[in-house]
């Protein structure tokens, strides 16, 4: 199953299922696989910014 992530600081979502295509993340990338400086490609926040989204 995958995750949703959300930055704290844009509300960005990162969803485990489509990955990032346009920084060559490809769909089905695990949020802890993901590169340690891997940046929001909204607001350029840090990995570290992003919260699990428990419900939708």
């Amino acid at each position: 199953m995958y995750k949703k992530y959300q930055c704290r600081f844009c509300s960005h979502v990162y969803d485990e299922a489509l990955g990032d295509p346009e920084t060559g993340i490809p769909p089905g990338t695990k949020f802890e696989d993901l590169p340690d400086d891997w940046e929001c490609p909204e607001c350029g926040a840090e990995k570290s910014d992003y919260d699990l989204i428990i419900n939708e």
